[in-house]
């Protein structure tokens, strides 16, 4: 699948690192084009970029869709300023609500199955943030689900709706 389209300036970056789910990261760049995000796809990829449910998930959105692969996640954590990292996880306590979040920062999830690992988190402790889930016994919810979360809440606080 090719880029046609990357945006300039986007209002954020949604980062996943390692996605293992085509339709999961299908439906997160129909969201990043609905939301006017630009999404970096990390790491080791469970499925190919011309993979037949990735595009089934995208539907013919991918036309929209602002994107990059990055082969290496070291590579695009120092591409970037420190700061502009928000890592979201299962583990973390802060809630995503106090995310202090800036034009053009990185949203990041980990992969479906871990999430993001030790390596990552250990990096960036105060910026790690949660989506708070009341029943114990649930672990997490689904990445497109937790993307959706969180790009909606950030963008209503920097565009003021």
């Amino acid at each position: 699948m090719s880029n046609s389209r990357k945006l300039e300036a986007p209002l954020l970056n949604v980062v996943l690192v390692e996605p293992q789910i085509p339709p999961n990261t299908g439906n997160i760049a129909r969201l990043c084009a609905a939301a006017g995000c630009h999404l970096i796809l990390a790491g080791k990829l469970g499925f190919t970029l011309d993979d037949a449910h990735l595009r089934r998930a995208g539907l013919d959105y991918w036309r929209y869709v602002s994107w990059e692969y990055a082969a290496n996640t070291d590579e695009l954590l120092v591409a970037h300023p420190k700061r502009a990292f928000h890592l979201l996880s299962a583990r973390a306590t802060k809630p995503y609500t106090k995310i202090p979040a800036q034009p053009g920062d990185c949203l990041v999830f980990g992969k479906e199955t871990t999430g993001l690992g030790p390596e990552i988190l250990n990096r960036f402790p105060d910026q790690c943030y949660t989506i708070p889930i009341v029943e114990p016994g649930v672990r997490s919810l689904n990445l497109s689900s937790a993307v959706a979360i969180v790009v909606y809440d950030v963008m209503r606080r920097l565009r003021g709706f």
